[in-house]
């Protein structure tokens, strides 16, 4: 029997993206429900620590403490050793450049980055969703989804067979990189590189035989074929994520086969291997998952959305894959909520795709440039690397949620460069007075207006807006305006992503003109009203 929910947005996976998503939009009060097929969340770490830009998000959603508190006691990025060899016991370990950009972001973020397994953070980001009242639903999978005027139509069905239909009045894909609802919305991938499939084990094997006194937290290896790799658990050496391209129209390996995967990689071919459930409450020991370079032709058709892996693949050099989802996800969720809550038109929903598909393109060719080092298996590629900070922070928005921004949108900003430039992401500055609070904190919730020490008018003109928006000054020696481009009598607009929106310089003749005509534009809405102060 059918049974009917109600939902504003219907989020479509329960992983790292898709859990962020339902987070934010619960954060900006938007109903929302999630719904997974798997039965629960899974025990592979996958991404194993959050880059400076994620904690940044995900501070403003009151997760930094709980993710501080729950971080691993694991190798820190200036112990990390990754090496390419035949087998883990060869002899040859070459060794793989790693970047650490802890010491050129710290002074341009409030935030460290922090050793975190992926599975433990979305741990904390479900209960944190629920907490903000999301609806998350695992073991459940979308069967079919229709598109109506005025809403969704999906059709969900649980473990048990019980069937449902849920309309909502959008839909976020965040379903992996095999998503069905892309498959289903006909939305090709378009990439330089085939994709291939990824099979993985977590073991209990003890591999210090094969290490010899050496460390080594990641090894890509040559066997036992090719893209096979090892992940260490631990500091002993004693628990490992195995990886192999997988034949993706072979059956699925038996126990006996997984155990002389591992031991080939290895090169211990006596090795005991004991291989761990992926999903608890399963028997799941194998996993396979997705991974090429491609992103997706279009990020929306119609009120479906896609983020995440769903919209743009990479290899998972650079960490960028992840972040890239967030920042999807991020980014969509203040958009839907301000058209469900009226203060926006549905075009600013095109925005989505007009600033984040360059993004994930950028990110994709980063990826690419450095993924030779570690495989040597792609096509050569004439994109240079540029600092990992600068994929993550620095890059830039043109749309029509953007304005003044530069015509440019491929060349990024270095972190150390940014300065309240419309379409980049808003510089850190300490508040002062603040306990050690960032103007970085200031975003999440609404708009943000800040101006110079001299720019009472902009203040006073944000409280005539129809729509709340938060102005505060800055601090009178004038050096926290300057980093935000403008002078004492100056404003810079800032969205809830955290992204300039636009900028003015210095003083208005109509204040609050100024400000309601660039909100208008913005938010692709009609001329609303104004209020009196």
């Amino acid at each position: 029997m059918l049974q009917s929910h109600d939902t504003e947005v219907l989020v479509v996976g329960g992983g790292l993206t898709g859990l962020s998503c339902a987070l934010f939009l619960a954060r900006h009060g938007v109903r929302c429900t999630l719904v997974e097929r798997h039965p629960d969340l899974l025990s592979h770490p996958r991404q194993r620590s959050l880059v400076p830009r994620l904690m940044e998000i995900y501070r403003q959603v009151g997760l930094e403490p709980r993710i501080r508190e729950n971080r691993v006691d694991f190798a820190s990025s200036a112990e990390y050793v990754a090496v390419r060899a035949e087998t883990l016991a060869g002899t040859r370990h070459l060794p793989v450049d790693q970047q650490d950009d802890a010491a050129r972001t710290a002074a341009f973020s409030p935030c460290s980055g922090t050793p975190i397994d992926q599975n433990r953070v979305e741990d904390l980001l479900r209960t944190r969703a629920r907490e903000l009242g999301a609806r998350i639903r695992f073991g459940t999978e979308v069967r079919d989804l229709s598109q109506h005027e005025g809403g969704v139509e999906a059709h969900l069905r649980d473990l048990d067979g019980t069937g449902h239909r849920l309309l909502a009045r959008y839909v976020v894909a965040a379903d992996g990189g095999r998503s069905s609802v892309r498959h289903g919305l006909g939305i090709p991938m378009d990439g330089p590189v085939d994709f291939f499939r990824l099979l993985t084990l977590m073991v209990d094997a003890d591999l210090r035989p094969a290490l010899a006194g050496r460390t080594v937290h990641m090894a890509f290896l040559e066997r036992p074929r090719p893209r096979t790799y090892l992940m260490a658990l631990d500091r002993t050496g004693q628990r490992w994520v195995f990886g192999t391209t997988d034949d993706p129209d072979g059956a699925e390996p038996d126990e006996d086969e997984c155990v002389e995967l591992v031991r080939a990689a290895a090169g211990l071919p006596e090795a005991r291997v004991t291989l761990r459930p992926q999903i608890p409450g399963t028997a799941r020991t194998v996993l396979r998952f997705e991974v090429g370079a491609a992103v997706a032709a279009a990020y929306r058709k119609g009120r479906v959305f896609l983020i995440g892996d769903a919209a743009h693949l990479m290899p998972p050099t650079g960490g960028f894959g992840g972040v890239v989802g967030v920042e999807d996800a991020h980014n969509l969720a203040w958009k839907l909520a301000a058209v469900v809550h009226g203060h926006a038109g549905e075009r600013l929903l095109d925005t989505y795709e007009d600033e984040r598909r360059p993004v994930a393109e950028f990110a994709l060719r980063q990826a690419l440039a450095r993924y030779r080092s570690r495989l040597e298996r792609l096509p050569v590629t004439d994109e240079v690397p540029v600092d990992r900070s600068t994929v993550m922070m620095g890059h830039r928005y043109r749309s029509t949620a953007v304005i003044g921004g530069a015509s440019d949108v491929t060349a990024p900003v270095e972190v150390s460069c940014l300065c309240g430039e419309p379409g980049t992401r808003a510089p850190h500055l300490p508040l002062a007075g603040s306990g050690g609070r960032s103007t970085i904190d200031l975003y999440g919730d609404r708009f943000v207006l800040l101006t110079g020490h001299d720019g009472q008018d902009w203040v006073a003109a944000a409280g005539r807006l129809p729509m709340p928006v938060t102005a505060r000054r800055l601090e009178i020696d004038g050096a926290a305006a300057a980093r935000h481009g403008i002078g004492p009598k100056g404003a810079v607009l800032v969205r809830p992503d955290g992204f300039v929106a636009w900028r003015s310089p210095g003083p208005a003749a109509d204040p609050t003109a100024e400000l309601l005509a660039a909100l208008t534009a913005i938010l692709s809405a009609p001329p609303p009203g104004i209020g009196t102060a």
